[in-house]
């Protein structure tokens, strides 16, 4: 049967159906944390409990708009936790994003908790705490793909949060600067902070272990999770970290100074017409958003603001500074899919070489190959892809492999999903592998599900929870994953997964001389 005991007006018919159970199972939906009490729901036929929408930060308007992070207010009686929290406001929604709560807002720093159902504040159980992707630009935690019901199951507490988006989440302009003492910016990152630290004063309440916290994340997500292991202010909040296809070791997302980036968004905030810091704190929320955009305005992401980064995150890593935790990461076999079209051409392939590479074309059409259409179509996949995502994600393994001093796990995803609503069913693409580490497969719209797809997304739940108790995903009726750092093997997740080198190496070898630019 499935019991939800979220009304009060109910507890007593609750109880004769329950009998002698139902003051424990009340109970157990009513947890006390450190601002107050809340109250929670079953989800799942019961098996996992849902805390949803708590505050972990003060909401950041008014005079807290582009200000770290405060401790949220306490108050009395028993909060409902049962619904998500606001979004935070967003200008952008990727198409494959549907959310679950009740719409966007700048006050919106919340976190969800999902934990199985018979933890005791003194299970200590294992903690996964996830951070949505988006670009550092849009996305939350109410996306169902993200849902807690079925990683509990598997012996963990799930939490999930919000934070700031964009311009409310990176703006940096001279006088934040000149506010915060020579320092500004990072603020979606300083709310990630803030959760993980009311996670350590309040996870053990829901059954969690404070000092097993395993941080994971994809896409800007997992930009995050590479940026906090580099970070000063993140040290000891968390033990193991998890990427799935993202790093701020590439090229994008951030890693200018602070003084750099406030010119160029001081000259920005100008451009409005604003003359202050209250002016521009006074402006209506739907009025930044319609300016940040526009073509003419900055890209809003993380800096070197002195504080939570104080060099560029693979200086730390090549220094061997940051977070010396095991890590799991990888990303998925056609991360450049949606970039390329179809009809790609040998012809067009090679000039394209010549116009990127010049008197190096020969050299990039050895590894990103043109012998006809087909293999150009899949070069061109492959080049997107390790440009935008693997490129990075590689150079964070590798780093962490030379100077981590600890296990390093790495995955290729592969299994291409079967179409769905906004895809067309060929391509293992970016975001593809969400689902199967939630097990939300049937989130999403339109997808006719393959015994393979479930057996897959049976077997990396089961990866990724091993993972986050012990820093070792081999488990029982599992493949056998070998450390990468121990020998360069790494897991190919797909109808059959299956161990073997790094095979693409020498690309990413190539790239580290001929992307021009800086390439840390």
């Amino acid at each position: 049967m499935h019991f939800r005991l979220q009304i009060e007006g109910v507890a007593a018919i609750a109880a004769l159906a329950l009998g002698s159970f139902a003051p424990a199972y009340a109970a157990s939906l009513k947890v006390k944390t450190g601002q107050g009490k809340v109250h929670g729901k079953l989800i799942n036929d019961s098996k996992v409990r849902a805390f949803l929408g708590m505050p972990y930060a003060a909401p950041p308007v008014g005079g807290l708009r582009w200000k770290a992070p405060q401790l949220p207010a306490r108050w009395k009686g028993v909060r409902d936790a049962t619904l998500y929290g606001a979004r935070c406001a967003q200008n952008t929604v990727s198409e494959d994003m549907a959310f679950q709560d009740s719409g966007p807002s700048e006050d919106c720093l919340f976190l969800n908790v999902f934990t199985p159902a018979g933890a005791k504040s003194n299970s200590k159980l294992p903690v996964m705490f996830w951070i949505h992707g988006g670009g550092y630009t849009d996305g939350s935690a109410s996306e169902p793909r993200h849902d807690g019901d079925f990683l509990p199951t598997k012996g963990v507490v799930l939490v999930t949060i919000n934070y700031r988006l964009g311009v409310f989440g990176f703006l940096v302009t001279e006088d934040l600067v000149k506010e915060g003492n020579g320092t500004a910016g990072n603020y979606g990152l300083l709310d990630m902070v803030a959760a993980l630290e009311w996670v350590k004063a309040n996870i053990a309440r829901f059954g969690g272990d404070p000092g097993n916290v395993t941080i994971f994340g994809e896409s800007a997500g997992s930009f995050a999770v590479s940026t906090l292991m580099a970070s000063p202010l993140a040290q000891g909040l968390f033990q193991k970290a998890i990427g799935e296809s993202g790093a701020a070791l590439g090229n994008g997302l951030g890693g200018n100074s602070v003084a750099e980036q406030a010119h160029l968004e001081s000259v920005w905030v100008a451009s409005l017409g604003v003359k202050s810091l209250e002016e521009l704190r006074a402006m209506p929320t739907t009025a930044i958003l319609q300016a940040a955009g526009k073509q003419d305005a900055p890209r809003f992401a993380p800096v070197i603001d002195g504080k939570l980064l104080t060099e560029p995150v693979a200086d730390t890593y090549a220094a061997g500074k940051q977070a010396h935790i095991p890590l799991l990461a990888g990303w998925n076999r056609d991360e450049g899919s949606g970039a390329v079209k179809e009809g790609m051409t040998a012809e067009q392939w090679k000039n394209t070489a010549q116009k990127l590479f010049g008197d190096r074309s020969a050299e990039f059409l050895n590894l990103y190959p043109a012998g006809n259409d087909e293999q150009a179509l899949r070069s061109a996949i492959d080049y997107n892809g390790d440009t935008f995502i693997a490129f990075g994600t590689w150079k964070w393994v590798e780093a962490q492999v030379k100077t981590g001093d600890a296990p390093v796990y790495r995955y290729h995803f592969e299994l291409a999903a079967p179409p769905s609503k906004y895809h067309p069913g060929w391509f293992a693409f970016h975001s593809d592998d969400i689902e199967y580490v939630f097990g939300t497969l049937d989130t999403r719209p339109g997808a006719a599900w393959r015994p393979e797809d479930r057996k897959l997304s049976e077997q990396m739940m089961g990866y990724w929870t091993n993972f986050a108790k012990t820093g070792d995903p081999n488990g029982a009726g599992l493949p056998k994953w070998p450390r990468f750092d121990q020998g360069g093997m790494l897991l190919h997740l797909d109808s059959e997964i299956t161990t073997g080198p790094d095979t693409v190496r020498p690309r990413y070898e190539f790239l580290l001389e001929g992307l021009s630019g800086d390439t840390r």
